[in-house]
């Protein structure tokens, strides 16, 4: 008897887009020999359809076995469809509705990096869009320039700018306020050589297995932007060229990373490798399993086919 399993995907966030191509990318990857698919394609306003129509999602909850998020972004990410998901009793892959608030909320996954003792850029929090000049101000005096500017609560570094110098510092954070950013980060900037590692759980024997760390080599003159990880211009190399130290100590703070934030399943930490160590930027909690994306790549090198971690996930999301 095949297991129904729900692929949801699309939804209202700014990486629309990129969601459907993760949900395309898991309903032509899982078994069929196995799995029975409904693609569930949410609307940029929320609304829940299967093969074109409109549906209510509890409607639609009750006729599967499992769900797989595809979603990206606002409400796939931020732990609000999950919240969903478990008021119906659906089992799911990924992290559960707090863990997935925790990843996404980016001051909250600093927080929980410096309690866990990994390095992480020195940085300011606004709140509010009217301490902006205050803080613009303080940024100015304290942080070498160029800074990173990013909103607190969106992924794939949708609104993040390296700016330099007072005006250009003020108009970027005021910006992501106008764009309806929840708060906004001002970090110190680390340079450094991009790195990112992915984990899965209950993989070949181990509790947590790290996938190999990948270096991303973004386009001269530009940084790991939101452009850049879909414009095909950034080079990523895995395994990546670190030291043999840099690479354990990349795994080991993935994996301290996907606990501290309580995650499930698999996650996928990004960081710096520095002069100085290792720092930690961010997790994404649902990372993009796009044929572009990363996770993928690094399944691929250590000869894990996509359609097998699929079939991974849905163990794992039915074993709760």
């Amino acid at each position: 008897m095949h297991t129904i399993v729900g692929v949801l995907r699309g939804g209202p966030s700014r990486e629309h887009e990129i969601s459907l191509r993760t949900g395309a990318a898991m309903l032509a990857s899982l078994p069929d020999e196995r799995f029975s698919t409904r693609d569930i394609y949410i609307d940029r306003k929320g609304a829940w359809h299967t093969q074109g129509r409109p549906v209510p999602p509890e409607r639609l909850l009750r006729q599967l076995d499992a769900v797989l998020i595809g979603l990206h972004g606002e409400y796939g990410e931020d732990g609000e469809v999950q919240k969903l998901l478990e008021r119906f009793g659906v089992s799911y892959a990924g992290a559960d509705s707090f863990g997935a608030y925790l990843a996404m909320h980016k001051l909250m996954a600093k927080m929980r990096a410096k309690e866990a003792g990994l390095l992480t850029p020195e940085f300011r929090h606004i709140e509010r869009r009217e301490d902006s000049e205050k803080v613009a101000r303080e940024i100015i005096r304290a942080f070498p320039q160029p800074v990173v500017i990013k909103p607190v609560g969106w992924g794939s570094s949708v609104g993040v700018s390296v700016v330099a110098g007072y005006a250009p510092v003020l108009a970027a954070i005021e910006r992501l306020f106008d764009e309806g950013a929840p708060g906004v980060l001002v970090e110190e900037y680390i340079r450094g050589r991009d790195a990112t590692v992915g984990i899965v759980e209950n993989l070949r024997g181990e509790l947590l297995y790290p996938l190999p760390a990948i270096e991303i080599i973004p386009p001269t003159g530009d940084f790991f932007s939101s452009t850049a990880k879909y414009s095909g211009a950034t080079r990523e190399i895995c395994p990546g060229n670190f030291s043999r130290v840099s690479t354990e100590e990349l795994q080991r703070a993935a994996k301290v990373m996907h606990r501290a934030l309580g995650l499930r399943h698999y996650s996928r930490s990004d960081f710096i490798v520095a002069p100085k160590g290792v720092y930690y930027l961010e997790t994404n909690a649902l990372p993009g399993l796009s044929s572009e994306s990363l996770l993928p790549k690094s399944l691929a090198a250590v000869g894990i086919p996509f359609p097998d971690f699929l079939s991974h996930l849905v163990n794992l999301a039915l074993a709760r």
